[in-house]
């Protein structure tokens, strides 16, 4: 059994039930021929904990609210990331901090440091993936590590795993997905009559949007995710800012009610399409969808994407865009495709 060390920059929900997941259920782990130890965490609010035989999973856990690492043994008040990514003895760098989606920071250079220093990395921001997913491969590439991000779209509904390992032999000619659970959760209280402002209040209040909802109900969130989409899955090379991006605001209850007197629903749709000349053309905006589109019906803060396909037609997938357990699965399969990759160096 292979077991790899663990270095966790960002203690968050995420990560947070990742680590749980380790000490709750090793034998899920264990089952897929590894062992994982934590070496290694950094967070802004918490410090910085390094145990390079293994840190006491279930004693962080446990700290009360609010505290730090400084009273634990190898424990700071003060984070440290830098330092635990380049010079820890981790094999893998799980990086889950709060980061800038204009400009992929610090997750960009928490990464690139990662992969600088030999060491693989997965996480779950969309800011460096969206912004410069290339450069990352490539970098991951020269050193010979595995840069995995299977949570940055679609949180552990494995949309770009599906896609490379299920749908091989196939072409896909474009992309269509709800990518964000707020809005899809806004628009479907609009239906029964709630205005916006109420609908986005009822979001907050449930937990499915955040105190500034504007990268929700604007767009912004879904233009990184096809960003990501599109690039990985027709090999563009688009920036977020080449995708045009129109959010729900301009979505008014006269508006939904006219579309339900056409049998029609309106959903924030991101899609991504290869037209006859090679161009990948990108865009995010409301539609009102028919009933019998595939992706009308999808509710609540569900997520799902209808991939195009050359012999197959429209395939979609749906399931939790969000969530912490939900995510840390998604860390927990990139875990899985570091062994793989690594498994593949032994027998290649």
């Amino acid at each position: 059994m292979n077991t790899y060390n663990l270095a966790i920059i960002g203690f968050g929900g995420v990560t947070r039930a990742l680590a749980q997941l380790i000490v709750e259920d090793p034998h899920r782990i264990a089952s897929q021929g590894i062992g994982l130890r934590v070496v290694a965490i950094s967070d802004l609010a918490m410090g910085s904990l390094v145990e390079p035989e293994g840190i006491d999973l279930a004693a962080v856990l446990a700290l009360p609210r609010g505290s730090t690492f400084a009273g634990l043994s190898g424990g700071s008040g003060v984070a440290d990331n830098e330092a635990i990514i380049r010079t820890s003895n981790a094999d893998i760098i799980a990086e889950a901090t709060f980061t800038n989606p204009l400009d992929g920071e610090p997750a960009a250079s928490h990464v690139r440091w990662a992969l600088e220093s030999g060491k693989h990395v997965i996480t779950t921001n969309k800011g460096p993936i969206a912004l410069y997913g290339e450069s990352l491969k490539q970098c991951a590439a020269e050193n010979g590590v595995h840069f995995a991000f299977e949570g940055a779209v679609m949180s552990g509904t494995p949309v770009i795993g599906l896609a490379r390992n299920l749908l091989t032999g196939l072409t896909v000619l474009g992309v269509q997905g709800i990518l964000n659970g707020t809005s899809n959760y806004v628009l479907g209280r609009m239906e029964t009559g709630v205005s916006l402002e109420d609908a986005v209040a009822a979001a907050q209040n449930l937990g499915f949007a955040e105190a500034d909802p504007g990268a929700d109900i604007g767009g912004s969130d879904v233009q990184l995710k096809l960003s990501i989409l599109a690039n990985e899955l027709l090999g563009a090379s688009l920036s977020p800012a080449d995708v045009a991006t129109t959010g729900i605001v301009g979505v008014t209850a006269e508006k939904i009610a006219a579309a339900a007197q056409q049998n029609k629903r309106f959903k924030l749709i991101g899609s991504a399409y290869r037209n006859d000349d090679g161009t990948i053309v990108a865009e995010v905006a409301p539609v009102a969808l028919t009933a019998d589109h595939p992706l009308a019906n999808i509710s609540g803060v569900t997520n799902a994407v209808s991939f195009d396909t050359d012999l197959l037609g429209i395939v979609t997938i749906a399931g939790p865009g969000a969530g912490r357990t939900e995510t840390a699965f998604a860390l927990l399969a990139d875990i899985l495709a570091v062994h793989a990759f690594e498994g593949a160096k032994v027998n290649g």
